[in-house]
C-alpha cells in the first residue's frame, strides 16, 4: 500500500489496524491499515467487490449482524478498540451514523418521528428535547425550510433528495461523531446529487465523514483524502488531488483513468 510520507496524520479519529472481514472462511478484507483524519471527508473508492462497503460496516459493528460473518484485527475510535470485548455495539453505532446507499425513512412514521426515531428508541421522551432535535437535525441536514410545516405527513411522500436527507437529520439526532455514507447519492438525480454534496462539505465542520462511492467526480468535488481499495487491500490513499493528479501506484492510475474497474 502506497501512503507518502508527507501525509502525516498524527491524531487520527479513526484507525483501523490488520483490519480483515469476510463471511465463513471467505476474506473480503485482507488486513487494512488506514487513518481517517477528524473533520475531514475521506472517500474510499474501488471496483465493485473490492470491499468498501465492507469496511465500512465493520466501523460501526453492523458487518458482524450478518449471518456468517467473521471480523479480525483493530478499528480503533479516538485510540479505543469498537471490538474490544468491553465495548458496548449500541454505543458505538451511537457515535458512528450510517447513511446507506438508498433513502430508507421508516414508511409508516411521520417526517416528525423518523428524524427522532434513534432517540426515542433509546428512551428519550421529553418533547422540548425531541422538538428541539427534530429542528436542528432538518437544520443541519439542509431540510428544515422544505418539510417544517409538514412534519405530521409520512417520511415516504418526500422526493428521493429529501428522503435521503431526511435519513441523514435521522443519522444527526442522535449527535454521532463520524458520519458513514455508503454511495448515498447513487439513486439519486443530479440535482438532489448536488445538495448531497453540499451538505456533506458543509457537515465536515462538526464531523468526520467517511463516504463510499463509485463516482469519481464525486470523490474529486468532496473529498479530501482518498482510499482506493483493491481485491480487499488498500492500494493508495492520499489526499485527494494528489491522488487524483498523481497516483503513485500503476492500479490507481489505471482505476482513474478508466482502464479497468
Amino acid at each position: 500500500m502506497s501512503m507518502p510520507a508527507s501525509l502525516a496524520i498524527v491524531q487520527p479519529k479513526f484507525e483501523t489496524k490488520e483490519l480483515k472481514a469476510g463471511f465463513g472462511t471467505t476474506w473480503v478484507l485482507k488486513g487494512i491499515d488506514l487513518k481517517i483524519p477528524p473533520n475531514r471527508v475521506t472517500a474510499v473508492m474501488g471496483p465493485s467487490g473490492c470491499g468498501k462497503t465492507t469496511f465500512v460496516r465493520c466501523l460501526n459493528r453492523l458487518h458482524e449482524l450478518t449471518p456468517g460473518a467473521v471480523v479480525e484485527g483493530q478499528a480503533l475510535l479516538d485510540g479505543e478498540d469498537v471490538y474490544d470485548k468491553r465495548a458496548d455495539p449500541v454505543a458505538v453505532r451511537r457515535r458512528i451514523g450510517m447513511v446507506f446507499q438508498k433513502p430508507n425513512p421508516f414508511p409508516t412514521m411521520t417526517i416528525y418521528h423518523n428524524v427522532v426515531a434513534g432517540l426515542t428508541l433509546n428512551g428519550e421522551r421529553d418533547k422540548k428535547k425531541l422538538d428541539h432535535a427534530v429542528e436542528h437535525s432538518l437544520r443541519g441536514a439542509y431540510l428544515w425550510d422544505e418539510v417544517k410545516s409538514k412534519l405530521t405527513s409520512s417520511g415516504a411522500s418526500l422526493s428521493g433528495g429529501q428522503q435521503q436527507r431526511l435519513c441523514i437529520a435521522r443519522a444527526l439526532a442522535v449527535e454521532p461523531e463520524v458520519i458513514l455514507m455508503d454511495e448515498p447519492c447513487s439513486a439519486l438525480d443530479p440535482t438532489a446529487t448536488a445538495k448531497i454534496e453540499e451538505l456533506i462539505t458543509q457537515l465536515k465542520k462538526d464531523y468526520t465523514i467517511i463516504i463510499v462511492t463509485h463516482n469519481l467526480q464525486q470523490a474529486s468535488r468532496v473529498a479530501d483524502y482518498t482510499a482506493f481499495f483493491y481485491l480487499g487491500k488498500l492500494v493508495e490513499f492520499d489526499e485527494t488531488a494528489k491522488l487524483f493528479e498523481n497516483p503513485k501506484e500503476e492500479l490507481t492510475e489505471r482505476y482513474i483513468t478508466g482502464k479497468f474497474g
